[in-house]
């Protein structure tokens, strides 16, 4: 088997090879990040693994209800070697044991999960769904049946459930499977590397601004009113100032490509990605704003000219940005107040 020591100043590990080295724990995290990319209307997931699981590793609820609705089991085995009937069995007598105890409903489906993933045993009886019932209620009785040790009332109970649920439940995924729906998700590209995916195309601001826009516009509203002597009564007062409403479709424009950003964001790159960058930004002007200046124009353009040469070289979001997503950026700082233009408001 190639090992990381084998790769050092040669091929990069594939993400094959480097999940071959998680931990458990780590594991569990990968599975986590993992089930966000399928394509389920999930209310939420949660990592539960501990010693105290209960048969749950990872669990994701499709309704407020939690283990008390409908949900779906993923449990997690990071082993060297590719699971067996024998891994399968107690983490199944396991969950069924959960369900009679009250600690959860029978979940909707329930998947094995590791990076070796099945071995040809384990992986015809979970395409064989009445061969993994017969094969597992034989393990109630023998030398070392499933149980063992436990009140014969529970046990009883266990094998009562066990004769009478669908085994269809069971499910297992392969390591292509599980690595191409992670590459789904904002996750990927942070434990793996490589290239963001290409980014969408801006969309044109709408004729009237959207209720999202009130606060950023307000400020460049007052910069007109100052720096041209302009009586605004609405941005339809704008055009009577050609100057103005070209310098204010401009802005509307990086505003709505720092928008287009912040939403590739929250698909594609890990959750706070982009709010660094908004900060980076904020970091990389506030001296510049707050400066004096004759008026509030002249502390804008100055602001947006220092915003367009910032050199960001940290955030994973820099391939994919653009001069426009800077300035953009200012003005949803000045849509929460953090940028203020004129002295006077």
């Amino acid at each position: 088997m190639t090992t990381v020591a084998n790769l050092a100043g040669g091929t990069p590990p594939t993400p094959r090879q480097r999940i071959y080295f998680y931990t458990p724990d780590v594991w569990e995290d990968f599975i986590l990040e993992w089930a966000t990319g399928l394509r389920e209307d999930y209310f939420q997931i949660k990592r539960i693994g501990g010693s105290n699981d209960r048969g749950a590793d990872v669990a994701a609820f499709l309704s407020p209800n939690g283990f008390e609705g409908e949900w779906d089991c993923f449990q997690c085995k990071h082993y060297e070697e590719a699971l067996m009937p024998s891994d399968a069995y107690p983490e199944i007598f396991k969950i069924l044991r959960s369900v009679v105890e009250g600690h959860y409903t029978m979940p909707r489906r329930y998947y094995f999960l590791a990076p070796q993933g099945c071995g040809p045993g384990l992986k015809r009886m979970l395409s064989k769904p009445s061969e993994l019932r017969t094969k597992f209620l034989e393990k109630f009785e023998g030398d070392k049946p499933l149980g063992a040790g436990l009140d014969g009332n529970l046990v009883d109970k266990i094998r009562g459930l066990a004769e009478t649920i669908e085994y269809s439940v069971f499910q297992s995924s392969e390591i292509h499977e599980i690595l191409e729906i992670h590459s789904r998700t904002p996750y990927y590209a942070h434990r793996f590397g490589g290239p963001l995916p290409a980014r969408p195309a801006v969309q044109t601001p709408p004729e009237t601004p959207e209720e999202e826009e009130t606060r950023y516009i307000e400020h460049l509203l007052n910069v007109y009113i100052e720096h041209f002597k302009m009586e605004i009564q609405g941005i339809e007062t704008l055009q009577s100032h050609p100057k103005a409403a070209k310098h204010f479709s401009r802005q509307r424009e990086a505003f709505y490509s720092a928008e287009a950003l912040r939403v590739f964001a929250r698909d594609s790159v890990m959750p706070g990605t982009f709010e660094e960058l908004q900060n980076e930004v904020y970091e990389g002007i506030i001296e510049t704003q707050e400066r004096s200046y004759p008026d509030g124009m002249e502390r804008l353009t100055r602001v947006l000219e220092m915003a367009t040469l910032l050199s960001l070289t940290s955030n994973a979001l820099i391939s994919v940005s653009n001069p426009r997503d800077k300035r953009g950026i200012c003005h949803q700082l000045a849509n929460t107040d953090r940028l203020i233009w004129c002295d006077v408001q």
